[in-house]
């Protein structure tokens, strides 16, 4: 088992070359679309946030009849 980590291990700067290499490759998202990205982003956790209040508030309704 050591000997698989001792044939992989590479040294830090092999490894931020390699890392430098890969994060040329990324394709980054325009202004545009991360202004896009973050607002649907935002309205879904808003709506799951009063959703989830809704339900939150039906049950503790649904409780109190039960327990009077």
């Amino acid at each position: 088992m050591a000997d698989v980590a001792e044939k992989t291990r590479k040294s830090p700067v092999k490894f931020l070359s390699n890392v430098k290499k890969e994060m040329k490759k990324v394709t980054w998202p325009t202004r545009q679309e991360l202004f896009r990205y973050t607002l649907v982003t935002i309205l879904t956790v808003l709506l799951m946030a009063v959703f989830l209040w809704a339900v939150d508030l039906g049950i503790s309704k649904l409780l109190e009849l039960f327990m009077k």
